[in-house]
């Protein structure tokens, strides 16, 4: 991404609400399956948010990301150990890791899809638990996708497959932001359709703000008892390296 975006992404992933729903659904995740004991990689870890509130779970954490300097104020943000690299050829050895994060990383248009999921397996240990986010349906690509620069959008059948063919199993391929995605359609392929606009990430007023993350907590205490969403504008997926 531009330096820019990693500014916004810096000041804005304590307290926006998009941040804040993400991460909650990984710890849920993490919480049902956590894997072997042992290190946990954030890899994409950006500025380290996610980072900072992995550490509630007490476990050794690690963190990479493109970009020297993201990686560094991921260090100082979250205490983890962190370093640039790339995510189709990470500098971690065959096992290194017991679980393995990566949110709306293989949509970058540095990435390969496939060869970073083939990394992200030799790099887990057997049992290992992956939990992946990513932006859903290339139709919903935006002026937001350009700024971050974003190049793939998935569905979970999409993402489920790619996940197989790496020879991943027990795959959960789940859509969430579902609530919401009337108004994340309305927003960026009619209020802001011109690819020229600036990225989604920026201060909301507190009041919607609350609000939005309200709708996002309504519909994860919904899926917590079981309900599946058709639809939305994320997809978790989560699978275990065999």
């Amino acid at each position: 991404m531009e330096p820019a975006e990693y500014d916004l992404m810096d000041a804005a992933e304590e307290r926006m609400w998009w941040y804040r729903a993400l991460h909650a659904r990984v710890i849920d995740a993490l919480a049902r399956r956590p894997g072997p004991p042992g290190r946990l990689l954030d890899a994409g870890c950006g500025t380290g948010g996610l980072l900072s509130r992995l550490r509630g779970l007490g476990r050794p954490l690690a963190g990479l990301d493109f970009n020297p300097a993201a990686a560094a104020r991921a260090a100082a943000k979250s205490g983890a150990l962190t370093t640039a690299g790339d995510a189709n050829r990470l500098p971690f050895a065959d096992g290194a890791v017991a679980a393995l994060t990566s949110c709306d990383v293989l949509c970058h248009r540095a990435v390969d899809p496939a060869a970073a999921l083939a990394e992200f397996h030799r790099v887990l240990a057997p049992g290992g638990t992956l939990v992946l986010n990513l932006p859903a349906y290339q139709w919903l690509r935006s002026a937001h996708d350009v700024r971050v620069y974003n190049d793939r959008r998935f569905t979970a059948r999409q993402g489920r497959a790619l996940l197989e063919a790496a020879g991943f199993a027990a795959i959960e391929a789940r859509y969430w932001n579902a609530l919401l995605l009337p108004l994340m359609i309305l927003q960026r392929k009619v209020l802001r359709s011109d690819e020229a606009a600036s990225s989604d990430v920026a201060p909301f007023p507190p009041w919607l703000d609350a609000t939005l993350h309200a709708a996002t907590a309504f519909e994860r205490g919904l899926a917590r008892f079981g309900l599946r969403y058709p639809a939305g504008g994320s997809i978790l997926l989560v699978a275990t390296r065999p």
